[in-house]
C-alpha cells in the first residue's frame, strides 16, 4: 500500500473542491497469456464440461502445471505428442466444430507470464475466464484467435471503474472468542479465564446454537471485496519511467517506493491502483472482475483527480520521493560536514579560515 493526494469533485459534499489524502493498494498485473478454451453445457445439475482445447505451443511454466514431477525424461516428453502439427490441426478443427455445435458456455484458459514476476515461482497458475457477448460461434472464434497472445489489464478495465477483488484472506490460525468475535472480557476474579463467553446457552434446546461465539479458525477464508474504485491503471516500468507522475507532480518516478515495497520488492509490470485495502497477503493471487453491483459513479464518487502519489520509503519514515532527491540532499550534507571538519583541523593547527 501507499497513499495519494487527490481533489474531490462531488457536488453537494462538504469535501467538494478540497484535497484529501487516502490509502491505496497497488496490485501488480502481469500480462495474461491465453493458452486454451473450455466448453460447457447446461444440465439440471449445473454446468458440465464437454471439451477443452489447448494452443499449439505452450509455455514451459504452463506445462509444469500438469506434471507433478517435471524433470529428467519427462521434461522432453511433455505435450510433445499433442503439439505435433498434424495431430494438433486435426484435433483443433474437430474440437472447434464440436464446441460451436454443443457448448452453451465458453471460457478461456489463461495464465500470467511467469518470467515477468520475480518471485522465484516457475509453475504457472491457470485460470478459467468466461467469454461474454455474441453467440457461441463468435465466442469460440474470439477465444481461438487469442491463443498464445497476451492480454493486458488495460484491455479489460479502465480508470474510474469499480471492480470486485476475489481472494483468500490473511490467516491467523486457531484463535479464541475475544480475538475472533471481539466479545467482552469477563471480570477480574472469574474462574478459569477471562477471555471466554460467560454463558453458551440455556438447558433447552440441549445444544449450543450456531449463533454463540466459539473459538476456532480465524482468517484464510475465500472472500470477495466488492466495489473497489480504480484510481489508476499504470503501464509497466519496463516501458515507461513515469508511471507515478501526475499533472501537478511532474517528478519522473515509478510506482515502486525507495527500497521497494516491504516484503514484496519492485513492481515492474502493469499495475492497478485501487482505493483502500484489499483482501489477501502480499504475493498471494487475487482475481479481479467487473463489479456486479457497482454504484452510479457520478453519485458515489465523482471523477478522479490525482494530484500526488507517494513513493517515499515504506521502511520507517520516508523523506525522499526519488533516489536523485536523496542523493542531492546527502551530497550537500556531506560537503557541509567535510568543510566543518576541515575548519576544525585548521583551527587546531593555529590557522584562521578566510
Amino acid at each position: 500500500m501507499t497513499h495519494i493526494l487527490r481533489e474531490v469533485e462531488k457536488v453537494g459534499s462538504r469535501l467538494h473542491k478540497k484535497e484529501v489524502v487516502e490509502g491505496v493498494t497497488i496490485i501488480e498485473c502481469p500480462k495474461m497469456i491465453v493458452v486454451g478454451c473450455v466448453g460447457y453445457i447446461q444440465t439440471p445439475r449445473g454446468l458440465k464440461k464437454i471439451a477443452s482445447l489447448f494452443a499449439e505451443h505452450l509455455d514451459e511454466s504452463c506445462i509444469r502445471r500438469f506434471y507433478k514431477r517435471y524433470r529428467g525424461k519427462d521434461k522432453y516428453r511433455a505435450f510433445k505428442k499433442y503439439q505435433n502439427q498434424e495431430n494438433w490441426k486435426k484435433n483443433y478443427e474437430q474440437k472447434v466444430a464440436f464446441l460451436k455445435k454443443r457448448a452453451t458456455v465458453i471460457r478461456v484458459l489463461c495464465h500470467p507470464r511467469m518470467k515477468d514476476l520475480n518471485f522465484g515461482i516457475i509453475k504457472a497458475t491457470l485460470l478459467e475466464i468466461q467469454v461474454n457477448g455474441g453467440n457461441i460461434a463468435a465466442k469460440v472464434d474470439w477465444a481461438t484467435s487469442h491463443f498464445e497472445k497476451e492480454v493486458r489489464v488495460s484491455d479489460v478495465f479502465k480508470g474510474g471503474d469499480y471492480l470486485d477483488v476475489i481472494g483468500v484472506t490473511k490467516g491467523y490460525g486457531f484463535t479464541g472468542v475475544t480475538k475472533r468475535f471481539g466479545v467482552r472480557k469477563l471480570p477480574r476474579k472469574t474462574h478459569k479465564g477471562l477471555r471466554k463467553v460467560g454463558c453458551i446457552g440455556g438447558w433447552h434446546p440441549e445444544r449450543v446454537r450456531w449463533t454463540i461465539a466459539r473459538a476456532g479458525q480465524m482468517g484464510f477464508h475465500h472472500r470477495t471485496d466488492m466495489n473497489k474504485r480504480i484510481f489508476r491503471i499504470g503501464r509497466s516500468a519496463r516501458e515507461v519511467t513515469d508511471n507515478a507522475t501526475t499533472e501537478t507532480d511532474l517528478t519522473v518516478k515509478n510506482i515502486t517506493p525507495l527500497g521497494g515495497f516491504p516484503h514484496y520488492g519492485q513492481v515492474m509490470n502493469d499495475y492497478v491502483m485501487i482505493r483502500g485495502s484489499c483482501v489477501g497477503k502480499r504475493k498471494r493471487n487475487v482475481i479481479l472482475r467487473q463489479a456486479l453491483h457497482a454504484p452510479a459513479s457520478h453519485k458515489a464518487y465523482g471523477p478522479i483527480n490525482l494530484k500526488f502519489i507517494d513513493t517515499s520509503s515504506k521502511f520507517g519514515h520516508g523523506r525522499f520521493q526519488t533516489a536523485e532527491e536523496k542523493k542531492k540532499f546527502y551530497v550537500k550534507r556531506k560537503d557541509k560536514r567535510s568543510n566543518k571538519l576541515r575548519n576544525k583541523d585548521l583551527s587546531k593547527a593555529g590557522y584562521e579560515q578566510k
